[in-house]
């Protein structure tokens, strides 16, 4: 019998992957569907629809299920979520299809049928009241924004089938798991509580601190690598998980730690894609999120810890991953390692603040990195990256918000 958390929803994952037979006849029939392209954020969705990262959605959202995610974090049947799962169409797109007829949903870049669908409604939204709600903003800076304003004008809701995976077990195949695998090697290591920590970077200091604060209190961790898009100039997942692995494998105790990663791409959507990363987090089997300074947020447009305060604004039983909330994080000369603004008592001038894109902007202009910022072993594999990059290619790392303190 597991102890991990149970699937959102409280009954058991719902993955929307068809296996064996069915796989292969709907692999047909959908090549004779109308087909409606889908962006990267869409696919990335299907994905975790497929595999059971967004139990127990069945499909892509209703206008009654966007507009009570947006206005009240909960769909139509009143189950708590916090961010639309959505899919649009152009105008001839949607014009052509029929209410009850099926679909075929196609990788606008890979031209991959990913899945099908029954569409059961058409709807228009107001784009600007999305961004609003979900991202506090309408700025077009802003690249969640970015994305929600250049979608399709029409909205497409149903049931899925869901197709493939989209390479993701072939192109990471030590690092993609499934839900189903990740609880499965949770409950052979005996583990109950384990906390997750997301991230779209490499694991500076800071980051390895937060990590074995919660080694020390739970059972285990699990650092969660997105696997999709990110925006230009960070680095690219393969690398990624390289230093990850090393660090691992050089700095924490052998068994406590499982890195993992998942097919979503970032919204950077702040306080509301913490409330998400719980959610899905809670599918994979974790107890706990840790949440940091700014988790998933992008330049200024969030408060440092708003995303620790919309934990404490939601229903007590809306998720049972709970939060795992760190102050500010950074090493201090005085005290002569890594602390926080809750176990240091020294002024500012006596701490180096760490972020990823500090990191990433000292390591892409060549600059000396602090030892106090990164293991030499990180390190070394993030210079070869770099190194490897044609001048061209390269990406100005500008430090705003956060990240520029």
């Amino acid at each position: 019998m597991s102890k991990l958390v149970r699937p959102h929803g409280g009954g058991e994952l719902k993955p929307l992957l068809l296996t064996g037979n069915a796989l292969q006849a709907e692999k047909q029939r959908a090549q004779s569907l109308p087909k409606v392209r889908m962006s990267s954020r869409e696919t990335g969705d299907l994905i975790m629809l497929g595999i059971g990262g967004f139990t127990p959605l069945e499909g892509f959202m209703t206008h009654a299920d966007w507009q009570g995610v947006c206005d009240g974090y909960k769909i139509t049947n009143g189950l708590f979520w916090p961010i639309p799962i959505t899919l649009s169409a152009d105008e001839v797109t949607a014009q052509s299809i029929a209410i009850g007829s099926d679909v075929a949903l196609v990788d606008s870049e890979t031209n991959e049928i990913m899945g099908t669908m029954t569409v059961t409604e058409k709807y228009r939204i107001d784009k600007a009241h999305e961004c609003m709600m979900v991202y506090k903003t309408t700025d077009l800076e802003h690249p969640g924004v970015k994305m929600v304003m250049e979608q399709g004008p029409v909205n497409l809701a149903g049931p899925v089938k869901v197709l493939s995976q989209g390479g993701f077990p072939e192109k990471y195949p030590d690092t993609y798991m499934t839900p189903a695998q990740t609880r499965a090697l949770f409950d052979s290591k005996g583990w109950a509580t384990v906390a997750a920590f997301q991230t779209r970077n490499p694991m500076h200091r800071s980051h390895e601190y937060l990590a074995k604060i919660a080694v020390e209190t739970l059972d285990g961790l699990m650092v969660h690598s997105l696997l999709g898009k990110l925006k230009p100039g960070d680095i690219p997942a393969e690398v990624r998980s390289e230093a990850i692995a090393t660090l691992i494998d050089q700095y924490f105790v052998k068994d406590t730690v499982v890195q993992s990663g998942y097919p979503l791409d970032m919204r950077y959507a702040g306080p509301r894609e913490a409330l998400l990363h719980a959610l899905f987090r809670q599918n994979y089997g974790c107890s706990h999120l840790i949440v940091g300074r700014d988790h998933a947020g992008v330049g200024d447009y969030y408060g440092p810890f708003d995303a620790h305060k919309i934990f404490d604004e939601i229903p007590k039983d809306a998720l049972e991953t709970k939060p795992l909330k760190i102050d500010w994080t950074f090493w201090c000369y005085k005290c002569g390692g890594m602390a926080s603004a809750r176990t240091c008592p020294h002024d500012a001038a006596d701490r180096l603040l760490l972020s990823g894109t500090k990191l990433r902007k000292a390591l892409s202009e060549g600059s000396d990195v602090p030892a106090e910022f990164s293991r030499p072993e990180v390190l070394a594999i993030l210079r070869k990256y770099y190194a490897s990059i044609k001048e061209e290619d390269k990406v100005e790392i500008k430090l705003s918000g956060h990240s520029a303190k």
